[in-house]
């Protein structure tokens, strides 16, 4: 069994590129940010690939908010129960579905070039963001934002797709 489990559903064909292995790509970021949050039971998730209409949608009906926009995360447990999963670890067996992301592959696009940050990086951005959110990471609070923007700089500092500066604290920057 993998440590992750990935089920993709990819409405807009973003992992038929002939140039990547994209689910191999995201297999090793979200490895290296599984390990840098000290996550130790196998996971499970799904990642959704969608256009901007489906993004927008998405984020009208569960975020009350009126554009597409790069991921949104739909977490299984949202840490307020207290259950502690490493009770789990143990058995070999199981694994920890932590949820949903979708992604939207046009907008990360369109970001990377108004961020001047390239795909690549702006893609690792967003996976990263999106699975932290997944295992309970959030960004309201300024010192939640500086830890998890400090995890998501390390990660794909660690991947080879390195932040600005400011965003280890304050996310996006420029």
């Amino acid at each position: 069994m993998d440590p992750i489990e990935i089920t993709y559903n990819d409405e807009v064909g973003f992992l038929d590129d002939t140039k990547r292995d994209w689910q191999d790509w995201i297999m090793k970021l979200l490895l290296l940010a599984k390990k840098e949050i000290g996550k130790d039971t196998n996971l499970a998730m799904s990642i959704n690939f969608v256009d901007e209409d489906r993004s927008h949608e998405i984020n009208l009906k569960y975020r009350d908010k009126d554009r597409p926009t790069d991921v949104i995360s739909f977490a299984i447990e949202d840490g307020e129960d207290g259950l502690d999963m490493s009770v789990f670890a143990t058995d070999p067996d199981f694994q920890e579905d932590i949820g949903d992301l979708f992604m939207c592959p046009g907008v990360i696009k369109r970001h990377s070039v108004e961020y001047g940050t390239g795909f690549d990086r702006e893609f690792g951005y967003t996976i990263v963001h999106g699975f932290l959110h997944l295992n309970g990471y959030d960004h309201i609070k300024p010192e939640e934002a500086k830890e998890m923007f400090g995890i998501q700089g390390k990660v794909l500092e660690d991947y080879g797709l390195p932040l600005y500066p400011d965003q280890l604290d304050v996310g996006r920057g420029k």
